[in-house]
């Protein structure tokens, strides 16, 4: 017997690259329309930079859409119900974050704080449940690649 979905397990079967109708299917309605939001956004504001590719992190972490030209700029993680996103934060982009500390919603200046660094950055995993989490995730993408469209 399988053991009952918890929101936030990924999807682990590696047998096959998750397509928009699987991730539809595991994140649900609402979170895979973030998804798609989100996707949109990447495309309309870096259009032609970045060729997302799919990772399979194991039976623990399991699929993740990455989007990365030299360095990694940010990894959606389609989740059961939800959708969240991975961005590291460097060290340059760290001194930004701080200098516009105040300027950003206090949720996410604690996830901020809360999140593990490692010497490579910061990790912030981000839920997205409402376009204002959605626009944390776009404002502190474009802090840290500014966009080569302006949409």
């Amino acid at each position: 017997m399988e053991p009952s979905l918890q929101i936030g397990d990924r999807i682990t079967d590696k047998s096959t690259v998750p397509d928009d109708s699987a991730v539809r299917h595991w994140t649900g309605p609402k979170a895979f329309a973030h998804w798609t939001e989100l996707r949109n956004w990447i495309e309309a504001f870096y259009p032609g930079v970045f060729s997302p590719d799919w990772l399979y992190g194991g039976k623990k972490r399991g699929w993740s859409l990455r989007y990365k030209k030299t360095r990694a700029f940010c990894t959606l993680l389609p989740e059961y119900r939800r959708l969240s996103v991975l961005v590291v934060l460097g060290g340059a982009e760290r001194e930004k974050f701080e200098e516009r500390r105040y300027a950003w919603r206090p949720q996410l200046v604690k996830h901020y704080d809360e999140a593990p660094a490692y010497p490579d950055g910061k990790w912030l995993t981000l839920a997205i449940s409402s376009a204002a989490d959605r626009h944390d995730v776009t404002d502190l993408l474009s802090m840290k690649r500014p966009p080569t469209s302006r949409h």
